[in-house]
């Protein structure tokens, strides 16, 4: 977890933005647990906005193809908010955490991918709905010792949703459920 702070801050330090266009913006949900940190071994505490998203964008290479998807990605993003919480042993957090963050999602808020495990990790994924277009989108991801949610606020492409992915403390939510399940994750 040390190794990923630090390469998270590096990744800050030298990171992200793009001009943000004006569109339809997603909503911030509430991800603040003090209650929950205290009791974590490590916390992950990651608070992007609009300034800071193109502040690091500036820093992003557009030779490399991690980057320039990460650049491409966050065009247009208003922000990007991580809470990662780790514990020493499992069962040491309240897993209705989870059903709390849940209840801040009004209609426009759809699940579109569930994957429930008894013995590794359940992962939610939903999106902000405006028509057709993604405004919002919200990743919970709970293990037995780790607890992490993403909520990211603007425009979302799905298709370019993977170029995030590692970066920003966003979990590499579509390569981990390939390896942990073996398959495709699947929508509702």
């Amino acid at each position: 977890m040390t190794r990923y702070i630090i390469n998270l801050l590096l990744t800050l330090i030298a990171a992200l933005a793009l001009p943000i266009t004006a569109s339809a913006q997603g909503t911030r949900l509430n991800l603040d647990f003090p209650d929950m940190a205290a009791k974590a071994s490590e916390t992950v505490d990651v608070t992007l906005d609009g300034a800071m998203l193109r502040l690091a964008g500036k820093f992003l290479s557009s030779n490399d193809a991690d980057e320039r998807a990460a650049k491409e990605m966050i065009n247009g993003l208003s922000g990007i908010y991580v809470r990662s919480y780790e514990f020493e042993h499992e069962g040491e957090y309240d897993k209705v955490i989870a059903e709390r963050i849940r209840t801040q999602l009004g209609p426009s808020w759809k699940k579109i991918v569930k994957v429930t495990s008894r013995t590794k990790e359940d992962v939610d994924i939903y999106a902000e709905m405006h028509g057709d277009a993604i405004t919002g989108l919200l990743i919970i991801s709970a293990e037995p010792r780790e607890f992490t949610v993403v909520n990211i606020i603007g425009p979302v492409d799905l298709e370019k949703l993977s170029g995030l992915e590692g970066q920003f403390g966003i979990p590499h939510i579509t390569r981990d459920l390939k390896s942990k399940h073996g398959k495709e994750e699947h929508h509702e």
